[in-house]
């Protein structure tokens, strides 16, 4: 075997893939970009946005609270002029631009990064012409200080800011928190004149949100505070370029393929929170993200399945700190769980099918919060893969991470039913993945997910040195899984009948992300049969699921085709997500985005997640010349992966010298022909194309030379 070491290099792009622009807006407002940071989100000129956590309406009535904005700003000019609308991506930053043969003007709007209290829009002017005319700048604003789900009054004006506050109406549960929101903000006049003897102007608005007036002001004060030091859009910058660093998967390959996994990438970092700065609790990933949300809007940006399934692997991969918030979050509603469980007459915790603060469900709809319980499975795998990423025990310790697998656990034990015809346990009842169906016994996902957390359950006692009661594995060894030997697939459910429409991925996600063992027959008869009877409008995700599993079995021109069809639902100019391919369903759809990047970032390397290591199996399509990944991380390391033909070169990083982090373990590359590779920081190395695994190298951590 031929191995090389290479020393890293730069190389360089002359065209921007992260730079999307259009000479006009969208004709549908729906698919205006969204500029979030995990904690406020907007959609470009809309009257209303959202913050994190801050709900309005009792039980299914429960949506996001619509926050007037006050950037809610178009420019318009007297003279006719040329009009750019840019998006950046690299930069998280829109800007509107028009030029006119006497003057250049541009308005910049973004959600700061770095201070997610914040949302700024700058102005700046230049003469093209030099004139002895003053230049006017009408602003057509759309801005309303009121709400249906808020009552605002006034405040005194703090540091020439205007500041309104309110409460919303009503709170999630009879008796609970309704939060307060406070907004101070640079009044923004109906126009600006640049002076006549000047080249250029600028001119800085605020507007900082919060919970009280004290952190308002402290919001505001800090933006006062960078603008004076001239450091508020150079710190949102910087917190945009770590971000960067840490995490970019590129192909050399179609235009199209890179510009969209860069825009699932853009929109899924904005969705979560800053990792500098903590001060406001996550309030989870919605399908929408944080600039959807209303009353009149999809699923009210309720969390769901979507954010530990779809949007939190792709995330964890890169950022395992910043995916952590999911975990936490899960932890958070805790209580509320455990009061769904009740409810319904079961032990242990029950997580809402439809999650906003408390935990308790304010799904609209009771079937679904009652029966759609693979959630549970869903958010303990999360979890798993948490833990296996990283070994980071204390979440499961202090973070109560252990409550929430061991709380699951007990859920599971007490939702089975003992058959004694089969001899085994039968989950009775429930919806599937494929929302087409009610009240099936035995879904095939249900019942593995529910297995597969069962197991983590008893591994996390092991490793706790906690006694685990036996039921546990009683359950997890007898659970029942649908299949059927003499057509060799499994069935969605008991009494699925082999042909029936199904609405989205179910079935096919045994192989990938579950990973249940199967013969390569079984995977390609459950894709194939289900695949023929999948509604060709329903939710973005799918077909990037079955294209992971195509790759699996190494058809990747079947998997191309496959993933091609998500293309449909990526709306131009500025990569919005539609839930389905004609534009109708949930827009900014993160969880669709969320499905695509992992067809990519799963499928194309066969990256895995499992207790032994970081197991590969890379596999390009024709038309991919080659992968490039930056910033996987794994058990503390930073890794750089570059596949290309039938070689696969691996770096892990350095870490930074002021980083604070503990030592990261050693590791190495262990392929399946047996050869074992170490991987020194610094040092790149290159080896055939071949499946393996990245794994602890068994002296534990680095030994750094000086």
């Amino acid at each position: 075997m031929k191995i090389r070491w290479n020393s890293p290099r730069m190389t360089s792009d002359p065209v921007d893939l992260y730079i999307f622009t259009s000479d006009t807006l969208p004709s549908d407002p729906r698919f205006m970009p969204p500029l979030t940071n995990g904690l406020l989100g907007w959609s470009v000129f809309n009257r209303v946005m959202h913050m994190g956590g801050v709900y309005n309406g009792e039980g299914g009535a429960c949506h996001r609270a619509n926050i007037p904005c006050p950037l809610a700003v178009q420019m318009k000019t007297e003279e006719v002029g040329q009009h750019m609308y840019k998006l950046d991506m690299r930069s998280g930053i829109f800007s509107h631009t028009i030029v006119t043969p006497h003057v250049e003007i541009s308005q910049v709007l973004y959600a700061h990064r770095q201070h997610s209290n914040i949302l700024v829009m700058e102005v700046f002017l230049k003469r093209l012409v030099l004139s002895a005319e003053p230049i006017t700048i009408q602003l057509e604003s759309f801005f309303n200080p009121q709400s249906d789900d808020i009552t605002f009054q006034n405040a005194p004006d703090y540091k020439g800011g205007r500041h309104i506050f309110g409460q919303t109406l009503s709170s999630e549960i009879p008796g609970g928190i309704r939060p307060f929101v406070h907004l101070i903000w640079t009044p923004i006049a109906s126009s600006l004149t640049h002076p006549p003897d000047q080249s250029q102007s600028s001119w800085v608005f605020l507007v900082a949100v919060a919970n009280t007036s004290e952190n308002a002001q402290s919001y505001f004060d800090t933006g006062l505070e960078l603008i004076v030091t001239g450091d508020l859009r150079p710190s949102h910058l910087r917190s945009w370029a770590e971000l960067w660093m840490g995490s970019s998967i590129e192909v050399v390959g179609p235009e199209t393929l890179n510009r969209a996994l860069i825009g699932c990438m853009f929109y899924l970092l904005s969705a979560f929170p800053s990792s500098s700065e903590a001060t406001s609790p996550f309030g989870g990933v919605s399908p929408g993200g944080l600039s959807t949300g209303s009353k009149e809007e999809d699923y009210h940006g309720h969390v769901f399945w979507d954010q530990d399934t779809w949007m939190y692997p792709g995330i964890a991969l890169f950022y395992p700190s910043l995916a952590k918030a999911v975990l936490e979050y899960r932890v958070k509603t805790i209580e509320g769980a455990q009061a769904n469980a009740q409810q319904m007459g079961f032990k242990g915790l029950k997580f809402a099918w439809e999650s906003a603060v408390t935990g308790q469900d304010v799904c609209p709809v009771d079937i679904y919060a009652e029966q759609e319980i693979h959630i549970n499975g869903d958010v303990v795998f999360a979890f798993e893969q948490y833990f296996y990423l990283t070994q980071d025990l204390e979440m499961f310790k202090e973070g109560r991470g252990s409550e929430v697998v061991w709380g699951v656990a007990d859920y599971w034990v007490s939702r089975v039913t003992w058959d004694p015809t089969d001899q085994q346990y039968h989950m009775k009842g429930v919806i599937p993945p494929d929302e087409y169906y009610f009240t099936v016994d035995n879904s095939v996902f249900t019942n593995a997910v529910a297995q597969r957390s069962l197991r983590f359950a008893l591994e996390l006692a092991s490793l706790l040195a906690q006694p685990a009661p036996p039921e546990w594995q009683e359950v997890s060894d007898k659970i029942k899984i649908p299949f059927d030997p003499k057509l060799q697939y499994h069935p969605e459910f008991d009494g699925y009948m082999q042909g029936t429409k199904v609405k989205q991925a179910d079935t096919v996600l045994l192989g990938y992300p579950l990973g249940i063992p199967m013969t390569s027959e079984v995977r390609r008869n459950d894709l194939e049969i289900y695949e023929a009877v999948t509604n060709p409008l329903g939710p973005a995700m799918t077909w990037g699921m079955f294209a992971v599993g195509w790759l699996e079995l190494g058809e990747t021109e079947k998997a191309q085709q496959l993933l091609q069809k998500c293309f449909k639902n990526i709306q131009k100019p500025f990569q919005v997500w539609s839930e389905s391919s004609d534009g109708s369903g949930c827009v900014n759809f993160l969880t669709g985005m969320g499905g695509f990047l992992q067809a990519v970032l799963f499928g194309y390397t066969g990256f895995r997640v499992q207790k032994e290591g970081l197991a590969f199996a890379p596999l390009l399509p024709r038309e991919v010349d080659a992968l490039n990944v930056k910033g996987v991380s794994y058990l503390g390391n930073k890794m750089d992966w570059l596949i290309k033909g039938e070689e696969v070169s691996v770096m892990v990083r350095k870490p930074a010298e002021d980083s604070g982090s503990k030592e990261p373990y050693a590791l190495e590359v262990v392929l399946n022909t047996g050869t074992t590779i170490p991987l020194i920081p610094g040092q790149s190395v290159t080896f055939p194309r071949q499946p393996g695994q990245i794994r602890k190298q068994n002296s534990g951590s680095y030994c750094w030379l000086l």
